[in-house]
């Protein structure tokens, strides 16, 4: 297993609001600042507008081949909230497979059929997958799901799996402090997200592998803050609210946290071991490939490539219908998408010209000021924003001098 070198700039990864603004910040915005379009500038010129926030992670290898990180922020704060929509997927099928270590019962594993039962209010059943090779739900699979097309419902079912109170233990355990995960993709209370289901987990014959009872987190969480986002918003029943709409129970994680996250699997020593998740190396060779698989190459699921195209979950640069990712990248990442806002956290490879370098940005796109109206900026200012910056900095990494060329050969993998 390869050691990895720190770098003073690792100090500053978890107070990017503090520190962001010293590590080579002025650097990061000269260096986007050259290249943009006029669009991209005046993005870049109205950050209260568009509440923009960028980490450019440089990667140099040793003699060793042994990685060091240099960590560039541009306007990043944690304290400026951006719903983080599917990025919350991340953490939570990584403390789904953690779960499953943990356990460590015999029989119980990845593959192993998971039921979904229902004992509360907006519950549902799972029995059946018809998505998947067996028929057959199973954690292995929703991970897949998750990463691939960042579905929604193969969420819900490991943040029922995990648990409520769980999932919050173990971000603030990890020193993830400002993180919190409140609520599943579908309509539900407060009280209703605070409930899980209960869960049979059953072996090829039909036998009781693990079986987990219904379960409740009586752990408060602290709404002390407001958070109002915009001048006006759609309710359930789609009537028109002119208050701003309120996420001060939704879920947040910053974007330094996503970083680091996303970081500690691909390079898991390049983090203290207190925030490492435990993973076994089958686990984290599943994540990498599912991370970086593209639609089109999943037998289970078959996805229609006219909706989730190529670059339907890569954002840096891709995510235009019409263009196909060059088979030589791949991006290893996790995206999330909703109320106007994007966000991207990825690890990035060209194994033609031995490229490798981490790029997280989120931003707010919502020229009405109306939330929940399904009429956002993404094509228009979204999409471009996140495909010009991926170019501008992947045209840089293309042209900056290495002493040493990495090794990347751990990251190839046969998506079949």
């Amino acid at each position: 297993m390869y050691k990895i070198i720190f770098s003073v700039f690792m100090a500053c990864a978890f107070a990017a609001d503090v520190c962001g603004q010293a590590v080579n910040s002025r650097q990061l915005e000269k260096l986007i600042r050259k290249k943009a379009s006029p669009q991209l500038l005046n993005v870049l010129d109205h950050p209260e507008t568009f509440h923009y926030q960028i980490i450019y992670t440089v990667i140099d290898r040793d003699a060793r081949n042994r990685p060091q990180f240099s960590n560039h922020y541009l306007r990043v704060d944690t304290t400026d909230y951006f719903n983080p929509a599917s990025m919350v997927k991340l953490p939570v099928a990584l403390m789904a497979l953690e779960k499953l270590n943990d356990l460590n019962i015999r029989n119980l594993g990845t593959g192993t059929t998971m039921l979904t039962d229902s004992a509360f209010g907006g519950q549902s059943r799972v029995e059946t997958d018809s998505t998947s090779a067996t028929g057959l739900p199973s954690v292995g699979h929703y991970v897949k799901k998750i990463f691939v097309v960042s579905d929604n419902d193969a969420y819900n079912r490991l943040y029922e799996f995990v648990g409520q109170e769980s999932l919050n233990a173990r971000l603030q355990q990890m020193g993830y402090s400002s993180g919190r995960i409140t609520r599943r993709f579908v309509p539900m209370t407060e009280e209703q997200n605070r409930h899980g289901n209960p869960l049979r987990f059953l072996d090829a014959g039909g036998n009781l592998v693990y079986g987990q009872a219904a379960s409740y987190n009586e752990q408060p969480f602290d709404f002390s803050k407001k958070i109002l986002i915009g001048n006006a918003h759609y309710n359930r029943y789609d009537s028109l609210i002119r208050t701003p709409m309120d996420f001060t129970t939704h879920n947040s994680v910053p974007l330094p946290d996503l970083q680091q996250i996303l970081q500690s699997v691909i390079f898991p020593e390049s983090v203290e071991s207190g925030k490492r998740f435990r993973l076994d190396p089958a686990d984290r060779n599943m994540l990498l490939n599912y991370m970086s698989e593209l639609p089109g190459e999943s037998a289970y699921p078959k996805y229609d490539t006219s909706e989730f195209f190529e670059s339907y979950t890569k954002f840096f640069w891709f995510k235009d219908g019409k263009q196909k990712i060059p088979s030589y990248i791949r991006s290893f990442n996790k995206t999330g998408w909703s109320y106007g806002y994007l966000t991207d956290v990825a690890y990035i490879i060209d194994f033609q010209n031995n490229v490798e370098f981490m790029l997280s940005a989120t931003i707010y796109v919502n020229s009405d000021g109306i939330l929940n109206d399904n009429k956002y900026d993404y094509e228009t200012i979204g999409y471009p924003f996140f495909r010009e910056l991926g170019m501008i900095i992947y045209d840089h990494e293309l042209k900056r001098r290495r002493k040493y060329s990495p090794d990347l050969s751990s990251f190839r993998f046969s998506y079949k």
